[in-house]
């Protein structure tokens, strides 16, 4: 049993003297270990990260609100928007933010980086001027090289000024629609039903338009959906006013002529005949001014069903990059290293202490 204790002990000022000699050692590894990070860290490109933050208008007409909504909320539900009529909730726009179709409909943003060296459209940007670290080179050039020796079939290519079809998108518009997933996200606030858009970019005014784009669009479809079945009323009944137009115009015109041609004349046959058409008229006239009012109703309908967002944060050019942080990753690899030229030297002593 004292052999045992024995050999469970450690000596720590033993430990410590025997790691203070091997000083010379700690000092090459972290050497070659801080020269290695750098060399790893600094030349990936640095990224920047925008965000902007929107409160949606509540409806109405929702049943979740009072008491029973407080109490739901605050277990993260939220009664008005599973309860209210509008299918197309909060908790939906993250969907519709990484579906193809509204990544796809920015590739035509126009962008401009911040020091004035490049405009062109988001589709080409993200094609064709993307920094890379250098050591990536090998990697890209072994894939190009096997894209040639294994073609894939081609198909229709669009990106730039052409137009793209999210339902059938080639292999470089599928690869650019995947990586805009990662790199344009939307989170919903259950509770408050906030939603923050972030954008990550290499360019900090890039991140910061594209933002600013994103919530447009956004804002744009949503205001679409909701007014999509009042616009539709507005259309008929425009259509309907100039129709009934057209028809009172044509029915004053009769009336006039009729007049004209039979001013003169008593007989009753004939001033029956001008009171129908003077009925007429009047009857036009009634179709052609509730048509008007049912139209104006229709565009009060569009704007009343129009959402209204309050920007609680809006876009802005970062001043600083988000990632990589250079000097966290550069310290946290010194100190694996130090970890690691620590068990390298007490491995003898570790060894002993596990037998």
């Amino acid at each position: 049993m004292e052999e045992q204790n024995k050999t469970e002990y450690i000596d720590l000022r033993e430990v410590f003297s025997k790691i203070w000699s091997k000083k010379k050692l700690f000092f090459k590894v972290w050497v070659v270990t801080f020269v290695l990070a750098c060399a790893w860290i600094l030349p990936l490109p640095r990224y920047y990260d925008s965000e902007v933050m929107l409160a949606p208008e509540s409806s109405d007409n929702q049943v979740g609100g009072g008491m029973l909504g407080s109490l739901a909320s605050s277990f993260g539900l939220n009664l008005g928007s599973v309860a209210g009529n509008d299918a197309f909730y909060p908790t939906l726009y993250p969907d519709l933010i990484s579906s193809n179709n509204f990544l796809v409909s920015l590739f035509d943003v126009q962008v401009t980086k911040e020091d004035g060296s490049l405009t062109t459209d988001y589709y080409t940007y993200m094609t064709q001027h993307q920094e890379v670290a250098f050591y990536s080179w090998p990697k890209i050039w072994l894939g190009r090289l096997m894209k040639q020796v294994f073609p894939k079939k081609k198909k229709t290519a669009g990106g730039g000024d052409g137009k793209v079809d999210p339902f059938h998108l080639s292999d470089e518009e599928f690869e650019l629609v995947k990586a805009l997933k990662s790199v344009i996200t939307c989170s919903v606030d259950k509770k408050t039903d906030v939603f923050t858009i972030s954008v990550t970019d290499q360019d900090p005014l890039i991140c910061a338009t594209m933002a600013d784009s994103v919530r447009v669009r956004l804002q744009n479809f949503i205001t679409d959906y909701r007014t999509s079945k009042a616009r539709i009323d507005k259309e008929y009944y425009e259509k309907l006013v100039a129709e009934a137009n057209v028809a009172y115009e044509e029915a004053v015109k009769r009336y006039g002529r009729y007049c004209d041609a039979h001013r003169d004349v008593i007989l009753q046959s004939m001033l029956s005949e001008r009171d129908a058409l003077e009925n007429d008229m009047q009857l036009k006239y009634q179709t052609y001014q509730a048509m008007r009012t049912q139209l104006e109703a229709a565009k009060a309908k569009v704007q009343e069903r129009t959402p209204a967002f309050t920007i609680l944060q809006g876009a802005s050019v970062p001043v600083r990059a988000s990632h990589p942080k250079r000097m966290i990753f550069v310290l946290g690899m010194l100190f694996l290293a130090t970890i690691g030229t620590v068990l390298y030297i007490l491995r003898d002593e570790l060894k002993k202490t596990v037998s």
